[in-house]
């Protein structure tokens, strides 16, 4: 005895244990944790790049030369962006489009007759791309262009109206273009590509490939016109373009989902013939 409490050979073990649990192995000279180092030079070890060959790298530029390309686009634009001049909010946007159709819109503005002509020809082809959506749905029973197309100018009008950008400067308006009677409308993004756009597509599962061809002739042809009565910013249609696949994906996603969760609640385990997106 010492004036103290003495610990039995089970107390002692135990403490021993809970000494061990707390231990931590550090490296003597830089007190740093071994374990997390030994940890970390296995991750970087193991590392994709690490293991990457000469013969891999000539492989890659020859069989993906796609994201090659768009590697060098991005270095490309970077070096752009962070030396271009930033247009002076007291003058117009540029605009390449509006450029290359500089001899276009010279040659509107001087004949009206010409400009109300190639208006009309583009609300006609705007109420095809309308006609052939409804169609799928309303007659062959297929919804997926027509809910695409919902999906799209209801982000369109969201957009629109979140950014309302200024009208062009020498915009040609016209009475006959869509839409009709020289009302407001939203700038981004181009309702007319999008929408031909989406049919396009659908033209295209169905293998109605000429039909098609010609829809994205005369999408090229709308966009042209676009640009030369200054109706809408090239961005305008890149973007329009882009939102024509993106919302027919979504409206795909849609109906397919639809397809399985009515099903699976049926009692036959399949869709319905009544059922709107069967």
């Amino acid at each position: 005895m010492n004036g103290g409490a003495t610990l039995s050979s089970g107390d002692a073990s135990a403490v021993k244990r809970r000494r061990s649990r707390l231990t931590v192995h550090f490296d003597g000279v830089n007190g740093t944790d071994s374990n997390s180092m030994a940890k970390n030079s296995s991750l970087f070890s193991q590392a994709s790049f690490l293991k990457w060959t000469l013969s891999d790298v000539v492989h890659v530029a020859t069989h993906h030369w796609m994201p090659c390309l768009f590697a060098g686009g991005l270095l490309f634009f970077m070096a752009v962006e962070y030396t271009l001049l930033m247009v002076p909010s007291s003058s117009p946007p540029f605009d390449l489009g509006f450029i290359a159709t500089r001899s276009l819109h010279r040659v509107l503005e001087s004949s009206p007759e010409l400009n109300n002509l190639l208006a009309a020809l583009n609300t006609v082809f705007v109420a095809m791309q309308t006609s052939y959506i409804l169609w799928t749905w309303l007659i062959e029973g297929r919804p997926r262009a027509t809910i695409s197309s919902l999906f799209m100018f209801t982000c369109r009008g969201i957009l629109g109206y979140s950014t309302q950008l200024p009208l062009p400067q020498d915009f040609l308006g016209s009475g006959v273009d869509f839409p009709v009677g020289n009302v407001s409308f939203f700038l981004f993004f181009s309702g007319h590509v999008a929408g031909s756009m989406i049919a396009s597509l659908d033209m295209r599962r169905m293998k109605r490939w000429e039909l098609a061809c010609t829809f994205d002739v005369l999408n090229v042809l709308q966009a042209v016109r676009l640009l030369g009565t200054r109706g809408h910013y090239t961005i305008d249609l890149f973007v329009g373009l882009g939102a024509g696949y993106l919302f027919d994906s979504f409206a795909g996603k849609y109906v397919e989902d639809s397809k399985k969760k009515i099903a699976k609640h049926s009692g036959n385990g399949h869709a319905s013939k009544n059922d709107l997106v069967a």
